[in-house]
């Protein structure tokens, strides 16, 4: 068995299944936040990624992809319906997110999730040789850490949660509370996006499991676990290069036109999910479109909706209601050849979505409750000539690094109809300074920055760090011109 220095474990395996021109299957690697940070690291250390391949039944034999090993985790459909659609998506992930729906308790999701999580950190034990770095990846794997050590007490072992950690009185509700907790401390380094959320979590270690700690270190079984916020972000310089290139420029004046060349284009990019402020967003610019502040001559709002977790019962939900309010917006305010909305649901190529950025005067980003959204942080990458409005829920995670975005609140409707016509008709000085200072920050804290940061304070005294750093340094962005085939994931970075 192939055994390597640094093992990532996430939920998703970082490749997808295809058909090749021959009729053979072929697997090849997808884009994400977190393959495009890890992956100049991964190409020059002996790594394996372990995580699940897609699909129920035995876990398939899958061949290195760029250089690394694929570890496969078999899922059973009982898995994937009690751990995956239940625990982690219909548990953990409204808790996680305010409570925006109410979260579900059962016991059998709880079985599911222990029996997942042990799977999972049994596939990491095998593949990793001693003294090994292994990094862990958000809220469907809180037990591994745990686990792991029980296993394998030489590892170093490094935990990162990309959504938000709730505050104490929320989590509190949770009837496993205590056993998520003890095995996030199974990590050597706990990550969060924000330093509110390493605060909550040592409150919470502090209350339910008597622990002494702070907002940056906590004492467990005779050890230290540190804990810390290291926002995560994406490949500053490959999504600019892509905006940049001459056909997607060209694309972008296509879109325009099919839009009706409208003085004015409003886009929301999102997964179909309730933490997303849709529904709120429809409203306000509902709204805005009966006192005739907008007029649907003049601007056109385009909303990608990519359907997400569809067997779970509140996303179908969802759906239905958002379809509902884009057909009532379109009836009472569209006309022939000129829809109040453009709805679409399909995923886009990272080219197309690229264009579409360059076609947003207006970027809406107003997510009720989000860990980081790097939608935002692309749309910001994309605008290459320092154009672009970016309005911003303060409740996003990235509205921390992007102060000079147009911040609203979501859940104040008069506040985001006020945003948003501030961002329609600022002044395009003013737009300008903001992007300027925006793409600055994301210029010097890109992804490779991201996991450098990380894996250098998990790994503070191991040869690990120095082959990041020349890893990282050294690997190019995109070639402008290069075709990009690959689909683009609008979710956050380990799939979830």
């Amino acid at each position: 068995m192939r055994h390597s220095s640094l093992v990532v474990v996430a939920n998703r395996l970082p490749i997808d299944d295809s058909i090749a021109p021959d009729g053979a299957c072929e697997w090849r690697r997808t884009p994400g936040g977190l393959v495009s940070a890890l992956h100049p690291l991964l190409r020059h250390t002996p790594a394996t990624w372990v995580g699940w391949a897609g699909g129920t039944g035995p876990a398939p034999t899958l061949p290195d992809v760029d250089g690394v090993h694929m570890r496969a985790v078999p899922l059973t459909a009982e898995d994937l319906r009690d751990h995956y659609e239940g625990f982690a998506n219909s548990t953990l992930w409204p808790l996680y997110h305010d409570a925006v729906e109410q979260p579900e308790h059962h016991r059998r999701w709880w079985e599911a999730y222990q029996r997942v999580n042990r799977r999972f950190a049994e596939a990491a034990a095998e593949v990793a040789e001693p003294g090994a770095v292994v990094w862990v990846q958000d809220y469907h794997l809180h037990l591994l850490p745990g686990l792991l050590r029980a296993m394998r007490p030489d590892l170093r072992i490094g935990f990162f949660l990309h959504v938000p950690f709730p505050p104490p009185e929320l989590f509190m509700q949770l009837p496993r509370r205590a056993e998520l907790l003890r095995g996030m401390l199974g990590a050597d380094l706990i990550g969060f996006q924000r330093v509110q959320a390493a605060h909550n979590f040592a409150q919470l270690v502090a209350k339910v499991l008597s622990l002494p700690a702070t907002d940056r270190r906590i004492g467990v079984d005779g050890r230290v676990v540190r804990i810390g916020a290291f926002p995560v972000s994406i490949d500053t310089a490959e999504m600019a290069a892509l905006a940049a290139r001459p056909d997607v420029a060209a694309r972008a004046q296509r879109l325009r036109q099919d839009l009706g060349r409208p003085e004015r284009v409003i886009l929301s990019v999102d997964r179909m999910d309730y933490t997303k402020g849709i529904e709120q967003r429809l409203k306000a610019y509902s709204e805005l479109l009966a006192s005739g502040h907008v007029k649907v001559r003049d601007t056109v709002l385009v909303q990608v909706a990519v359907p997400s977790r569809e067997r779970v019962g509140q996303y179908q939900i969802l759906r239905e209601r958002v379809e509902r309010e884009v057909g009532r917006i379109n009836g009472e305010f569209g006309r022939v050849g000129e829809p109040a909305i453009h709805y679409l649901t399909q995923p886009f190529d990272r080219a197309e979505l690229a264009a579409l950025y360059r076609v947003a005067d207006v970027m809406a980003v107003t997510p009720l409750r989000d860990g980081m959204n790097l939608v935002a942080k692309e749309y910001v990458a994309a605008r290459v000539d320092d154009s672009g409005a970016l309005l911003l829920s303060e409740f996003a995670g990235t509205a921390a690094e992007l102060s000079q975005a147009y911040l609203v609140n979501p859940h104040d409707l008069e506040g985001l109809k006020e945003g948003l016509l501030a961002a329609l008709h600022a002044a395009p000085a003013d737009v300008s300074r903001r992007m300027r200072a925006m793409r600055a920050h994301l210029h010097e804290h890109d992804i490779r920055a991201w996991a450098r940061s990380y894996l250098s304070a998990l790994d503070e005294t191991g040869p690990l760090v120095q082959r990041l750093v020349t890893a990282t340094d050294a690997a190019p962005a995109t070639v402008p011109g290069q075709p990009d085939r690959s689909a683009a994931r609008i979710e956050h970075p380990s799939g979830g």
